[in-house]
């Protein structure tokens, strides 16, 4: 199935699919139709924090990008459902190693930020996590290069 949205990035992949799945809910909403078919209400209510407004705008995006199919069932009151294309589907690897470092590196960034924020007196919490979680190597150690 064609991309019926435009994508005027040519020269950098990364941001042309960010356009397409970047945001604060549309990874979200991929992730929780990767398993199954969810109607609007129970999207929305495994959404924490989403409104009516935000979520419809996103999915109507994510149709038109053809990563998302809404099936509309002649019935009163109308059914909608919400399920990934093929081409919705081929972002399982994707996700799967997004959350593999979310559970790695950015809970525990966030928790620790957290902690360090919570201790200090009077002072605005850091918007920035620390340089390295408790406990973890610093990143560049990482690489297996010495030097």
């Amino acid at each position: 199935m064609p991309i019926k949205r435009e994508c005027g990035y040519t020269e950098c992949p990364v941001e042309a699919a960010l356009d397409l799945i970047g945001g604060k809910w549309k990874p979200m909403i991929v992730a929780l139709l990767l398993d199954r078919t969810l109607r609007f209400n129970e999207l929305q209510r495994r959404l924490t924090g989403v409104t009516h407004r935000v979520l419809t705008a996103q999915l109507r995006d994510l149709e038109e990008c053809a990563i998302v199919r809404r099936e509309v069932f002649p019935e009163v009151p109308s059914r909608v459902q919400y399920s990934l294309t093929e081409l919705g589907l081929t972002l399982r690897p994707l996700l799967g190693e997004l959350r593999r470092w979310g559970e790695e590196y950015a809970l525990a960034l966030k928790n620790a930020d957290a902690l360090t924020s919570s201790t200090r007196d009077g002072a605005r919490p850091s918007r920035h996590p620390p340089a390295v979680a408790p406990g973890r190597a610093p990143l560049a150690s990482l690489g297996g290069t010495s030097g």
